[in-house]
């Protein structure tokens, strides 16, 4: 962990927490200067049971309070619900439904792909293409709240990490903006998906939890928990970094074991522990 990020956490770490579900308006304990709008979001309870669903979803285990998945997909009854967005890169069945020039091309003009998941980068790096990219995911933003989710999980947040250093940084806070503020006025909640470098900036672009993929394996759980005043939702996909996330931060935060394809019940794959 950077020198800088231990000294958010300490920063951090003492606000004061609220109670569990209620609404507010910005990241840490709400305390700012947030929009009314903002202020209607719902929050997601602290250290309350987690299920990461966003590869099909499945009737929750008991004790799941709060459930993750795709926005294909319908929310959980009576849980609170995020949804799954992927708005930094496109799927790849989806790729040739993306205008060509939103792409992100490298200067011999190929699209530059995410080779994890092969999954092209979206193009972010004026403000016109952020607008016109956030125009299409905004769609989607609408579709999880016309089907009753809570908040939005908007992925690969990191992606610039990926782009050849064709987008920054700052690409990428800009481009989150949009989409914080286009939720807030449905009345979702904004997910901050991993990308712990970017946590410090988190109060200003109005983010308002965290959805952490191995924070415990990477041992980053602390800059989010202090970021946003413990509600985080950490999916781990080893048992080591279960046990790590648990020894340090199960008291306070979610956290969950599933397998790296995020299966169903009754696949071959399906993994599923909370201790």
């Amino acid at each position: 962990m950077s020198a800088a990020l231990a000294f958010a956490v300490s920063v951090l770490a003492g606000c004061a927490r609220g109670g569990d579900g209620d609404r507010g308006n910005g990241a840490g304990s709400g305390r700012g200067s947030a929009s009314p709008t903002h202020a209607a979001v719902r929050l997601p309870p602290r250290h309350a049971g987690f299920d990461y669903q966003i590869g099909g979803a499945y009737p929750p285990p008991p004790g799941v309070r709060i459930v993750s998945r795709d926005r294909s997909d319908s929310p959980a009854p009576g849980l609170y619900n995020i949804c799954y967005v992927n708005a930094f890169q496109a799927q790849p069945a989806e790729r040739s439904s993306w205008p060509a020039d939103l792409l992100l091309r490298d200067a011999h003009g190929e699209v530059v792909i995410d080779e994890d998941w092969n999954e092209p980068l979206l193009d972010l790096r004026t403000p016109a293409k952020r607008r016109r990219v956030a125009a299409r995911v905004d769609r989607w933003i609408d579709g999880c709240a016309a089907k009753g989710f809570d908040a939005i999980e908007p992925d690969n947040y990191d992606s610039y990490t990926r782009s050849r250093h064709l987008l920054t940084a700052a690409d990428a806070t800009a481009f989150m903006s949009l989409l914080v503020r286009h939720a807030h006025a449905r009345h979702l909640a904004v997910g901050q998906k991993n990308t712990a470098e970017l946590a410090g900036r988190a109060r200003r672009i109005g983010l308002d939890f965290a959805v952490t993929e191995e924070c415990g394996a990477y041992e980053e759980c602390g800059v989010y928990a202090g970021v946003f005043d413990d509600r985080v939702v950490d999916v781990e996909y080893t048992d080591a970094g279960l046990r790590r996330a648990l020894r340090r931060w199960g008291s306070r935060i979610s956290v969950v074991r599933r397998d790296v394809g995020v299966s169903t019940p009754g696949s071959s794959g399906y993994v599923r522990k909370v201790r």
